[in-house]
């Protein structure tokens, strides 16, 4: 069953003002004393305790790979058999839905209010009402934190588009899930690394705990980031960027026609055979020359590996690093890059696999990046590392987490992945 946001949201340009006009009578019908006594109802809610609440019930210490999640998974999915079985499916939203936020009264509302009961967001109550209430808020944004949104507590696009997404569709998100986790599962010790990539999360997980969880970008759709189990076994500290001829030929190229001086502003040197610099004039932009040469970028901020690369064993030439593009990480969907890994906050990271070093911690690393520190760091003691592709998995409180379908392996069915 294939699911796009395209054949979901075909009308959404014409929501928006479809939806504007009873907004507005309803507002003038309000009496003034109403309107009062909502504003201080609206200004009383705690928005930010809302949204703490909502990613503790999802981001616990519980990882996304383990035996516990298999084990979970497996209740999740029996308590959607039974609706499925019972129901077929929930209602999809209506297009009064879109929009939805603290404040509005809308009949789109209470349904609403009963479809996020069910999915177990908000406590069951026999009566609802219209408001988009304090209770509403708090549900709206544990789904958003459970579908991995932006949480903002309003039916935005996004939203939208995963309260589309039907009973069914779900049930089967789980129920491969369940057989990926017992399958990944096997290959696990006390102490391992986990970039779940339509999650685009990084875990460091050790004796079954989350010790660190940092928000990542990974592979676009046509660069996709392989799945695999290996090793890290080095940090490079402010490592130079070899760019590989794939990213010449689909866009350096392309940079260079546009901007001239694209190469000289991002410190990028241009190498030939013998290892003689070249200046980028003596390169005919217009074909592809350029993956005839070496490009190398300088260490600093501005590299694309920002301050260090994390190495680990891999047929595909992929990597974790950190970047300077740092507002990437606060994005919904983070699938930005050539296959490699970015990971926010990566300094921990790199303190936490380099402590059987002996002298590194965060202040430490910080220091080093900082400094320009070019060092390469082997591991004493290497830890493995496993790339996966989770859409669906759940903790011991009942908590059920999805993601997108982004390389369309649920689709195809896939299970098992051969490693690379």
């Amino acid at each position: 069953m294939r699911l796009t946001r395209r054949n979901l949201l075909t009308s959404m340009a014409t929501m928006t003002a479809g939806l504007a006009m009873p907004a507005l009578v309803r507002a003038q019908e309000d009496n003034f004393w109403d309107m009062f006594n909502k504003d201080r109802r609206i200004n009383s809610v705690d928005l930010e305790g809302n949204t703490a609440t909502a990613k503790s019930l999802v981001d616990t210490i519980e990882p996304i790979l383990s035996y516990d999640t298999a084990y979970n998974l497996q209740l999740a999915i029996q308590n959607y058999e039974a609706f499925v079985g019972a129901n077929g499916s929930w209602e999809p939203p209506s297009r009064e839905t879109f929009g939805l936020k603290l404040g509005v009264s809308r009949r789109a509302a209470a349904l609403l209010k009963r479809r996020l009961m069910i999915n177990g967001d908000m406590p069951l109550e026999k009566r609802v009402n219209d408001e988009f209430d304090a209770g509403l808020d708090a549900a709206v944004r544990l789904f958003q934190a459970r579908h991995g949104l932006v949480i903002n507590g309003t039916v935005d696009e996004a939203t939208f588009y995963a309260l589309s997404v039907p009973a069914d569709y779900r049930l089967n998100q789980l129920r491969l899930n369940a057989q990926r986790v017992e399958f990944w599962a096997q290959a696990l010790s006390d102490r391992y690394v986990v970039v779940n990539i339509p999650a685009a999360v990084v875990e460091a997980v050790e004796g079954a705990q989350v010790v660190q969880r940092h928000n990542s970008v990974v592979g676009k759709v046509d660069r996709a980031t392989p799945i695999l189990n290996s090793k890290i076994f080095q940090v490079k500290f402010n490592p130079y960027w070899t760019v590989p001829k794939s990213i010449i030929e689909k866009d350096l190229i392309k940079y260079m026609n546009e901007d001239p001086e694209y190469l000289t502003k991002f410190r990028i040197r241009i190498f030939d055979g013998k290892g003689n610099e070249i200046p980028p004039a003596a390169i005919n932009w217009q074909t592809t020359e350029a993956v005839k040469y070496t490009f190398r970028q300088d260490p600093g901020g501005e590299n694309s590996m920002g301050h260090c690369k994390i190495d680990f064993y891999n047929k595909h030439d992929v990597y974790m690093h950190d970047t300077p593009q740092k507002a990437l990480f606060g994005e919904n969907a983070r699938f930005h890059s050539s296959g490699c890994m970015r990971c926010e906050n990566i300094e921990e990271l790199v303190a936490w696999l380099l402590r059987d070093n002996g002298g590194w911690d965060v202040p430490g690393v910080l220091s080093a990046f900082t400094g320009g520190l070019r060092e390469d760091v082997k591991l004493d003691v290497q830890v493995p590392i496993h790339t996966t592709y989770i859409t669906a998995w759940a903790n011991r409180q009942g908590t059920v987490s999805f993601r997108d379908d982004v390389y369309q392996f649920d689709a195809a069915g896939i299970v098992n992945f051969s490693e690379g």
